[in-house]
């Protein structure tokens, strides 16, 4: 898992490089909105890249994280199936039905049923390096849903060059970051991990869920500001000296949800919670979504050998998979 996650900058130019080598067709019909399918570290970049470019696309874009897809499906839609095994039995049932659907349907996989899916039905395809946890192949789907959009007319070429100059960034901070990420992991340990972020972050605080549940083998919480000011903060009411709270502070909050998220951490803070907050280094979005990112991909890694275990293991997850085998 250390080499997976150190070699994070060197998949994102790898990935642009992948992404090099493919031309999309034009297609039939006119898109007027887009359904990402995929689950898990599979599917997180769908939600990632969907929030990068939220302020400058104009086609809605949905994702779908389970066996079926919206009837508004249609041939107006554009369908991407992310699967990096290529076996994801929930990916495969909504591409099924979004070919029943007559949508535009491009998969991305590193092979398996995928992969051969979409070369059956004449769909295109773009194929990644295979042969690792899906959750360490993040970079590599970023790039190629980048490139996909920027083909299609959807966004700008100008996020490709943008998505390109985040390996240097990673690089040129990656022992800075690295030190961030022990510090992070030290304040987790023993504590219920709660994280609070801009609703434009979302889909980062969902990417640290994750790698924290997978890697460090811990249950954890996100929410995201406003809402979370509708609810969840009344929740603090009684206190709870249990959980660690982790702030993502993207410094580019609109300013008075800055006001909420300023007055959110002190308030937590009289109700005996732990406080930790991560301010994002970087110059525009995506900088600042994959320092996060790194960070909590060392800190997860971290947290595991503080807390003994494997950030390899998922025989959980495999064990589901043999009893759905067997249904």
């Amino acid at each position: 898992m250390y080499k997976l996650i150190e070699a994070f900058p060197h998949n994102i130019t790898e990935s642009l490089e992948i992404a090099s080598r493919y031309t999309f067709k034009k297609p039939k019909y006119q898109i007027n909105n887009i359904v990402i399918c995929g689950m898990g570290g599979s599917g997180i970049g769908g939600k990632i890249v969907s929030q990068w470019i939220q302020d400058e696309v104009k086609t809605p874009i949905i994702l779908v994280q389970d066996y079926s897809l919206p009837a508004f499906v249609n041939q107006h839609t554009l369908v991407i199936g992310c699967s990096y095994s290529g076996n994801t039995e929930e990916t495969l049932y909504s591409l099924e039905a979004g070919k029943k659907a007559g949508a535009h349907i491009i998969g991305l996989t590193s092979g398996g049923k995928l992969q051969a899916f979409c070369e059956s039905n004449g769909y295109e395809v773009v194929l990644v390096p295979g042969g690792n946890p899906p959750r360490t192949t993040l970079a590599f789907s970023l790039g190629q849903l980048l490139n996909i959009f920027t083909q299609l007319e959807l966004i700008s070429h100008s996020n490709l060059e943008r998505y390109r100059s985040c390996a240097t960034f990673l690089l040129d901070n990656q022992e800075e970051f690295m030190k961030e990420a022990r510090c992070l992991a030290s304040f987790i340990k023993a504590k219920n991990l709660l994280m609070y972020s801009a609703s434009n972050y979302e889909a980062v605080a969902i990417r640290a869920r994750q790698q924290f549940n997978e890697n460090s083998k811990i249950l954890c919480i996100h929410h995201v500001i406003p809402e979370m000011n509708h609810n969840e903060l009344v929740g603090w009411g009684l206190g709870n000296d249990s959980y660690g709270v982790l702030f993502f502070d993207s410094k580019d909050w609109f300013d008075r949800n800055r006001v909420r998220m300023e007055f959110s951490r002190d308030y937590i803070a009289k109700k005996h919670a732990h406080i930790y907050t991560l301010e994002a280094k970087g110059d525009t979005i995506m900088e600042r979504s994959i320092h996060f990112i790194n960070v909590v991909d060392w800190a997860s890694f971290y947290l595991a050998e503080l807390n003994h275990v494997d950030p390899i293991e998922i025989d959980v997850i495999n064990e589901l998979k043999e009893k759905l085998d067997k249904y």
